[in-house]
Order: C-alpha cells, then structure tokens, then sequence
C-alpha cells in the first residue's frame, strides 16, 4: 500500500515536471518565434552592424583652375578626427557625459562638441561624423593614448579644400563647409546628411553639384569594443569635376592689387571680354581667407576670426561686385547717352544741348562743373557736362528714361553665375514709392536721375554689363565665369561625369544703331584722349572710358568710378573700377583701372609678338 502511495506521488511529480516543462518550452518557443522570425530581421542586421561597419570615405572636391590652367583652389590630404556611434552603444555610454573631455583633449569649444554629438544621434546611414578637421599632430597623439577609454574616436586622412591665394578671389570662389540644418530641408539638398560638406559662396555654391564628388567607403570587421580588426572590401570614392574658369590670375592679381592700394581700400575691380560675356577679373575689397572657414571653425582661435570678419564695419563678406549698390554718378551718362538715341530725344543729326553752368528747376538751381557753351553729345561725353544730360532728361522724359532702364536690364539681375547677387534700384522702381509719398514724381527728380544720383543706385556689375555692350555694337551677354567642366570617366562603381562648357544664350540686341554706338564710344575716347579720363591714356591702346564722382552719404567723400573699354572701336576688355568715399573718379578710381590694362597689355603683346612671328614663317 505504501510502495503504491509512493509511485502516484512519484508520477504526479513527473506530470508536473512535464508540465512545467511544456510550458517552459512553450514559452521558449514563442520567444524563439519573436526573436527569429516576427523580429528575425531587426537583430539580423544588429547583430550585423556589429560586426561589420561601413566607414566613409569623403571625395574630393573638383579642382578650380584659372583660364590659363593656374591652380586657384585644391584638395589636400589632412587628418581628422572621426567619432563613431556604434561603439558608444555597445558600451552603453551617453555622448553627452563625452563633451568635457573631448573639449578639453582636443582643444574644442564645448558647444561645438554639442553640437556635433547632436548629429552623430541623428544620422541613419554610416554613423560617423568628423569631431576635428585639420587635426594638429597633439590632437592625434591624445587620441592615440585615450585608445581604451574612447574607442568610439579615430584617426582618418581625408581631403581638405585648399585657397593657395588666401584673401585674393574670396567673393568669386567662395568656400565649403558643414552643411546646416537648415539647408538640409530645402529641396536643393536632397539626399545630404549632417556632416556633409557644401559650397558656400561663390562658384563653390553655385556649382556644387559638379564640384563635389561621391564618396565610398570601407566595409570592415570590428571587435566588441568597436576596434576595426579585417578590411573586407573598399570602394573607392570619384572625385568632382575639374573646373576650368573664365578668370584670369594674373590680370586678377592686378585688379586684388589696385584695390589694396587705393586710398580706402575699399571698392571693386571687374573686367570682362566684351566679345562673349567671359570674366577675366573680379575683385571686392576688403576680402576674406576662405582657409579660415574651412580649417578653423571648430576651433576657438578660427571662430573669433570668422566673429571678427562679421564685425567688421568694413564688410569682407560683403561681395560689392554684386551686391552692392552705389549712385553710379556721371558714369550712368553712357547709358543716359543710348537712352537718349533709343527715345528719339536726339539723333546722330541732331544732338545739341545747353549746358549753362546747370539748370534752374522752380527755385533750385542745379550746378554743372563748367560751362560748356552748347556742345554736342560727343564733347559732353569728354568733358562730363551736367547740364547737357539735365536737359536730355527732361527731354526724355522719366517715362523714357524707364524704357532705357529696362532695355539695359537694370530691373533685373545680370545672371552671373554667383549666388545672392543684388538688383540694381533705380527710378523705375522707386518711382511708384515717389509718387505716393510726395503726390507725384518732379522734374528735379528727373534732373538728378539723369546724372546717376538721387533715385539711381546700381551693381558694379550690371554698370559693367552695359559698358561692354555698348562697345560691343550693342551685343549685350550674360557675365559668367565657367569656361568648362571636365569630364570623369566611368568606373566600376560610379557612371561616367560628361564634360561641357558654358551655355551661352544668344546675346540681347540693343536698339543701338552703329552711328550712334561709334558717337558714344568716340565721346569716351576723347575724354581719354583730352577730356576727364586722360588718366588711362596708354600710347598705342586706344582706352575709351567714363569718369564719375558720385555723392555718398552725407558727411562721406564721394564714390570714384570709370567705367571703360578697349580698343575704342574694336573693344576686348571692359573695365570698371569704384572706389569707395575717396573723391574724383579720374584721379583714384582711373589709377587703379589703367594697372589691369597695363597688365592686360603685357600678356597680350607677347602673344601678338607670336602670331605675327608665325605668319612671317
């Protein structure tokens, strides 16, 4: 009896071991089921990623080259420091009980650092962003020692954008840096990620699609700690396009020269091939060093020199080519002059005004800088009689002056390939504000207007515009700095990058007839030649130019422009030189636009000694 009490308690045991153990089973099995096969996927690829990481490996940038093939911006090889977020989470660590210590070991501000981790948590593809660019051969060595305690940093080699000519051409090349979260929701950045580097400014921005290359990467194996252990495979990345430029360096060199000579240092040089819109030149001082953006603006020393460059009153960022807007003073005449042809208020017959010594309007009396009897458009050009172009003014009429205005484009940017570039204000868009403020729009509104002051404010560049296209025969292009893209072959990861070159568009026809195009350029020769430009005189050039001294703020000294081209009748260089708040325009700004035809000149004769060498062969 008892051996049988015995073996039902015996088997009611074993029924509950089975029991327990079915369930146990059971419970394993619908964990194994989750694991394997409703979340199969997710730790297949955890598991994955933790051993086998995809690091980056950054493209260079295309290179930019002047027209002549002289180096204006590179890459260069420089070591980074590089964080990784995989090893932080397999040791569990939060990123932000890092920023101290990174700050201190690598000489970083701390909101810097911040900021940077900010990014690692928001990245979803290779999970790695450069902590230190540029890294000094201390940032390298701390590094190297802290191995153990912060094995989420590394040491990579990668390209570096390089300005070899620093300050000189900042405005036209622009530089490359991080970009921001806010351009990461615009639609032009599609497909960017935190961390990646843009253009930003200049031709840098405005032709980063081509300039900037597609990075690869390495595929290798790491240990638990996150330590690369095995390279697997590596794709290697294709660099951007070559970009041959329009500019050439050394005529360049001499307009960045001109300007840190002028009396303020202060102003613009730009030049241009009249026969096809190409710049040769453009120069706006003060400049910047791109390098600084570039190398130091992570650092504590490279961001109180970008603070500085905000802070300076004399605007370095502020590209005044294309930006800036200045009363262009007796050089807005030479537009005046074709406007004058264009709205019948004069003819090649019939082109005589009085000067007077000004012109009374109700009981203003507004000056001329002489008195020039009753001379015709060509010595009004050469001797820049005010009172000629007052009364050409009334004459047109603010309606016809409009119509000009609007033939030459100054409603309207000039579309030259560099971003932000600014619309020049002139009566046709204040006019509207004019005639509500004060009921209507006046003759002496007009009368200012036509001698480029009161209501005239215009871009160096869209001056420039219409300059060349009045020497060209009233051929009016579109101002640009791409020569050429190179092409980049296909390879077995990327698909080949075809080459191309600017698409000019057909040149605007002026309404310029050439009788009345020769009356003007033969105006601007004979104020070389004897009248306010003789400055520029150059014995065997024939320079045709345009002096203005434009009134600027008050209690300021006047703007100095010219604006000129040449040869007169034949042009292939224009010119316009402003410099800011120093006086006349013949004795400051003519200076400095006679240095770049000088060293036009001296490339241009050597050339000419060659061909002239090869047709006596």
């Amino acid at each position: 009896m008892k051996l049988q009490e015995q073996a039902q308690n015996l088997g009611g045991r074993i029924a509950t071991i089975h029991v327990v153990a079915f369930i146990l089973l059971s419970i394993l099995g619908v964990r194994l089921y989750y694991l394997q096969i409703v979340n199969g996927e997710y730790y297949e690829k955890r598991a994955e990623n933790q051993r086998i990481r995809l690091i980056p490996i950054p493209a260079p940038r295309g290179a930019i080259f002047d027209r002549h093939g002289k180096i204006l911006v590179d890459s260069r090889p420089t070591f980074n420091v590089v964080i990784s977020n995989e090893p932080m989470k397999q040791l569990d660590i939060e990123a932000d009980e890092r920023i101290d210590e990174y700050a201190y070991g690598l000489n970083l501000e701390p909101d810097v650092v911040a900021d940077r981790l900010k990014q690692i948590k928001k990245q979803n593809d290779f999970e790695t962003l450069v902590l230190k660019d540029n890294a000094s051969m201390q940032d390298i060595s701390w590094v190297e020692a802290h191995q153990l305690e912060y094995p989420e940093l590394r040491i990579e080699l990668q390209p570096q954008r390089f300005y070899p000519h620093g300050t000189a051409m900042a405005h036209i090349l622009g530089y490359v840096g991080e970009i921001s979260p806010k351009q990461l929701e615009s639609e032009r950045w599609a497909g960017m990620k935190a961390g990646d580097i843009i253009g930003k400014g200049g031709l840098e921005e405005y032709y980063d699609e081509f300039l900037r290359g597609r990075p690869g990467f390495r595929k290798v194996i790491v240990d638990s700690r996150g330590r690369i252990q095995r390279e697997i495979e590596v794709v290697p990345p294709q660099a951007g396009q070559d970009l041959i430029t329009t500019i050439d360096l050394d005529i360049q060199m001499a307009a960045e020269q001109q300007l840190a000579n002028s009396a303020s240092k202060r102003g613009v040089i730009a030049s241009m091939d009249t026969r096809n819109g190409e710049m040769l030149a453009l120069a706006s001082w003060p400049s910047f060093d791109p390098n600084v953006f570039v190398q130091g603006s992570k650092t504590r020393e490279g961001r109180k020199q970008i603070a500085a460059y905000w802070q300076d009153e004399g605007r370095p960022l502020y590209n005044r080519a294309i930006q800036g807007r200045y009363p262009p003073g007796s050089t807005w005449k030479i537009p005046m002059s074709a406007g004058g042809f264009q709205s019948g208020a004069m003819t090649t017959a019939s082109n005589s005004f009085a000067c007077g010594g000004g012109i009374q309007i109700g009981n203003r009396f507004t000056k001329c800088m002489g008195h020039h009897g009753h001379p015709s458009l060509v010595p009004a050009i050469a001797r820049s009689c005010n009172g000629y172009y007052y009364r050409l003014g009334l004459k047109m009429s603010i309606e016809k002056m409009i119509e000009m205005i609007e033939t030459y484009e100054y409603d309207k940017i000039t579309g030259i390939d560099l971003p932000n570039e600014r619309v020049s204000q002139t009566p046709k868009s204040w006019k509207p504000i004019v005639e509500k403020n004060e009921g209507r729009w006046s003759d002496i509104r007009t009368v200012m207007a036509s001698i480029g002051q009161d209501t005239v404010v215009v871009t160096p560049i869209s001056l420039l515009r219409t300059v060349a296209a009045i020497g060209e025969h009233g051929k009016m292009y579109v101002p640009h700095f791409l020569k050429e893209f190179k092409k980049i072959n296909a390879t077995e990861h990327f698909e080949e990058r075809p080459g191309f070159g600017f698409q000019r568009p057909e040149p605007k026809i002026l309404p310029l007839k050439p009788e009345e195009q020769k009356m003007i350029a033969t105006g601007m020769w004979s104020a070389v030649s004897g009248g306010t430009a003789r400055i520029v005189n150059i014995p065997g050039f024939d320079v045709a130019a345009k002096t203005g001294t434009a009134q600027a703020a008050v209690g300021s000294k006047d703007h100095a422009w010219m604006v000129s081209f040449a040869p007169a009748y034949e042009p292939e260089i224009a010119v316009v030189g402003l410099i800011e708040n120093v006086g006349f325009g013949g004795t400051h700004a003519g200076p400095a636009v006679k240095g770049v035809y000088e060293t036009y000149l001296a490339k241009r004769e050597p050339l000419a000694d060659e061909q002239d060498e090869v047709a006596r062969r």
